[in-house]
């Protein structure tokens, strides 16, 4: 049996894979990024300091990370491949719908990392300012992005949520 078969792609596969992807997302990423910053500027205040602290967003099924620094001055929001992650002063880690569910405040984060469904290392003091600032927004920012690309937005986000309700009622959650 072939070796790529039975542990999946290869590793030059998969690296090649990854790095399509964030070619792929990284357009969409900017816009939504860029919107959501423009419409909710109070966000970055609530972060003070923490405005240039690079924040890794691993959502574990996607063939990339995530790279967030919050600062209005500068402010990024990427695809990375893994092997290429830059430093992180802080790591949030978990599958990639809790990820946006956690965004919105639909799922309670302290219960995600009690369980272990969530990992968040670096520094604490920055992801628990990142969650207050999020917090804080009274829309949901997951719907907001969805909208900028209109009714397939919609359905594509209706659906993954659909998804992870089923997933974590199978899974004995919620």
């Amino acid at each position: 049996m072939n070796a790529s078969v039975a542990h999946g792609p290869a590793p030059v596969a998969r690296g090649a894979v990854s790095r399509l992807s964030c070619l792929v997302v990284q357009p969409l990423l900017i816009r939504i990024v860029r919107r959501i910053a423009a419409q909710h500027p109070g966000l970055f205040a609530r972060l003070g300091p923490h405005q240039q602290t690079d924040f890794v967003i691993d959502a574990t099924e996607l063939p990339f990370a995530l790279h967030l620094r919050p600062d209005p001055d500068a402010l990024i929001f990427r695809a990375v491949p893994r092997d290429a992650l830059p430093q992180a002063g802080a790591l949030i880690r978990g599958r990639f719908m809790l990820l946006l569910e956690l965004i919105d405040s639909e799922e309670d984060g302290d219960a995600a990392f009690f369980s272990r469904d969530l990992e968040i290392g670096g520094d604490t003091e920055a992801v628990v300012r990142l969650r207050n600032a999020l917090d804080d927004v009274d829309v949901s920012i997951a719907e907001e992005a969805a909208q900028m690309f209109g009714a397939p937005g919609r359905a594509i986000l209706a659906r993954l949520r659909r998804a992870y309700a089923d997933d974590t009622k199978g899974r004995g959650h919620a």
